[in-house]
């Protein structure tokens, strides 16, 4: 086998014209090729060797290549991780790190992330190369639209087991460098815990706050079975409890029918529960606070939810 065909076999059909040269073509040999449809050009300097549709697996190594040395990044390197199979991701654009220093032009359907770091963070044995996958989680997570794209992200990846939230932390730590690093600090420390604060903190300042709802009193200590439990908020006069929901990926079953358990409980006592999560708070606030009010009316609440400045 012509080590070019070897160098194909090991990147899913994908070579450079750096590669082919330096296997022993020439220039001529690289554009007889192309001419006899053996190859097609992906990006120039990136030839695949058939005149098919591309897989993503062969978008990503050419995306590589054609801005090597670099490796996959972001979403870009959490699917490569991952493997195929999310209905729900977005594929179309191909996620790529250079070094800082580098001036080059994303050709269509690839985007650059310029890193200061390139070389020490990137498993370079793997194919195509990608970033360590606590980086890529984390970079992906900065660069989110939302707060709630972000949780999304993290909760994937702490749910798929690839990592743990302690895992993450440990790689946040260890960046000089790290946006939104308070906030996305705040809420892996929540999975890690098992509490609440950075949904809580939303809760007060998105939702209740903004829009005018009534003061709840936080973590009401509750005797339920003989075990003390604590609600989140309760709007004690209108026999309301709102339980905060930081649960980012699935749970257990015996955790969620503990759940069920104590909203029962809370029923028999004539209160009424809500559960909110993530994206009713940092997605929906306005919409949530409207509901939340709704209900506290219906239980003789005499106020009415205003509009914040997001909601006008």
């Amino acid at each position: 086998m012509h080590e070019a065909d070897r160098i194909l076999v090991d990147q899913s059909g994908l070579i450079s014209r750096r590669q082919a040269l330096g296997a022993g073509l020439t220039t001529s040999d690289i554009a007889r090729k192309i001419r006899r449809h053996e190859w097609a050009m992906v990006h120039p300097g990136v030839f695949v060797g058939h005149t098919g549709p591309l897989t993503w697996q062969q978008r990503a190594w050419a995306a590589v290549l054609y801005s090597w040395p670099a490796a996959l990044c972001h979403e870009s390197a959490i699917r490569a991780a991952e493997g195929p199979g999310r209905r729900d991701r977005d594929d179309a654009v191909i996620h790529v790190a250079v070094a800082r220093s580098r001036h080059l032009v994303a050709p269509p359907g690839v985007r650059l992330h310029r890193s200061t770091g390139l070389l020490e963070n990137v498993r370079w044995n793997l194919g195509p190369p990608r970033v360590r996958y606590e980086d890529a989680v984390l970079d992906a997570a900065v660069d989110a639209p939302s707060d709630l794209r972000s949780v999304a992200i993290l909760a994937d990846a702490c749910g798929s087991r690839r990592t743990t939230a302690l895992r993450l932390l440990e790689v946040a730590g260890s960046r000089a460098r790290l946006s939104r690093r308070t906030w996305l600090v705040g809420v892996l420390n929540d999975v890690a815990t098992g509490t609440c604060s950075v949904l809580e903190h939303g809760y007060l300042t998105r939702v209740e706050r903004p829009h005018g709802l009534p003061r709840g009193e936080r973590q009401v200590s509750h005797r339920h079975e003989g075990t003390q439990v604590f609600r989140d908020v309760e709007y004690r006069k209108a026999g309301v409890v709102v339980e905060l929901d930081g649960r980012i990926f699935h749970s257990s079953a015996e955790r969620r029918d503990a759940d069920m358990d104590r909203d029962l409980d809370a029923a028999s006592e004539g209160r009424e529960t809500l559960r909110v999560s993530y994206g009713q708070v940092f997605d929906r606030a306005c919409r949530t606070a409207g509901r939340v009010g709704a209900v506290l009316t219906r239980r003789g609440w005499a106020g009415t939810p205003h509009s914040c400045a997001e909601c006008g």
